[in-house]
């Protein structure tokens, strides 16, 4: 169907939404995108793209205009809370030709995708109904206006409204954590990927390029704080390494919870779910990001190679369902490393952490 006249929207214009715009395009289809939220209502936050986001934007035809952003990560280390060191990964080997990995601001990579996709996106623009007919999809906007398409992707994050509207599931499932962010400028000069690991808390600084740090830290609960800068230095005060100085400077941070989304179907009719509003996890494998790039792709070359639309979700679903389903399982895995006891987990890490953390990310390395 590649090339078709296929009327498509996506709803949602996060990562997800444009880059299922931007393979789309690129595979000679012209999209529709809205997003719900105004143009100036999105947050910024630092973003660590894996070596397979790499490889997703060399399919997308946008690893160039991404190659001057942030900052290329060589190694993740990994410190107990006081600051010395448990174990490193060497993540040039780890994902070797697959692609570099790389922290740059959401906001970066998100103007790099916009303009991709074409930069026209109704901003403001909510879904508040969706009818399944026999082929296509009557879609009802919160203003009153109404279209017909022969695709809708649901691209509209973890607590998706089309998810809902299209029967195919309910909100997300809290994973567990309660989670801090924050972009440093000014702060301790950091060369790597850094996590410390404390008691059911940890502490990561990315360095962003030109003095900025990307920071994100998390702790077991389900409670946000009033005051998240208070909690924070509550919670890591006593902690060594760069935490002391990256305290210090925080200016603004966002705080939330990590949620889940596991469902048994994400396509009802032709109403598909992609990226978090389809397999949503908690971010400690950082790969978000990475799932949304590769689910565009794989989206765009199932539309390409099918004779229908129906035939094109039900691979889409075949192929992408066996990566999503590795990323819970070795989030939930590590996550649950959160309630050994430093005592016993530290020297397990020293020991055998670059095999246990590398063997996290092996499924992904392979092909798309």
């Amino acid at each position: 169907m590649g090339g078709s006249p296929l009327r498509i929207l996506v709803v949602g214009a996060g990562i997800a939404g444009l880059a299922v715009a931007r393979a789309l395009r690129l595979a000679g289809f012209r999209p529709d995108v809205t997003e719900k939220r105004p143009a100036s209502g999105l947050v910024d936050t630092g973003l660590y793209l894996p070596g397979n986001a790499a490889r997703a934007l060399r399919r997308l035809d946008l690893d160039g205009p991404v190659r001057p952003l942030g900052q290329v990560i060589h190694r993740q280390c990994f410190l107990d809370a006081a600051g010395a060191p448990l174990c490193e990964v060497d993540l040039d080997g780890l994902w070797g030709t697959v692609g570099d990995c790389r922290a740059l601001p959401w906001s970066e990579l998100h103007r790099v995708l916009l303009t991709g996709a074409g930069g026209a996106v109704r901003h403001g623009a909510e879904v508040s109904g969706v009818e399944l007919l026999p082929a296509a999809v009557g879609v009802t906007f919160a203003d009153g206006t109404t279209a017909e398409y022969d695709l809708v992707v649901g691209a509209d994050g973890p607590r998706s409204a089309v998810r809902s509207l299209a029967a195919l599931g309910g909100p997300p499932r809290p994973a567990g954590q309660v989670v801090y962010r924050a972009i440093v400028r000014d702060g301790p000069r950091v060369a790597e990927w850094t996590a410390l690991l404390g008691q059911r808390a940890g502490f990561l600084v990315v360095p962003l390029g030109a003095g900025r740090l990307h920071c994100y830290a998390d702790e077991a609960g389900s409670v946000v704080p009033a005051d998240p800068q208070a909690r924070l230095r509550e919670l890591f005060g006593g902690y060594g390494g760069p935490v002391p100085e990256v305290l210090e400077a925080l200016e603004r941070v966002h705080v939330g919870t990590t949620e889940e989304v596991e469902l048994g179907r994400w396509s009802r009719g032709r109403v598909l779910l992609v990226g978090d509003a389809a397999h949503a996890t908690a971010p400690t494998l950082s790969q978000g990001a990475a799932l949304a790039l590769e689910d565009a792709v794989v989206l765009a070359d199932s539309l390409k190679a099918a004779e229908s639309v129906e035939a094109a979700l039900a691979a889409y679903e075949s192929r992408r369902r066996p990566r999503t389903r590795w990323v819970r399982d070795r989030t939930r895995d590590r996550n649950r490393t959160r309630d050994v006891p430093p005592a016993l987990r530290d020297p397990l890490l020293r020991g055998r952490g670059e095999r246990i953390f590398g063997e996290h990310y092996r499924l992904l390395v392979d092909p798309l």
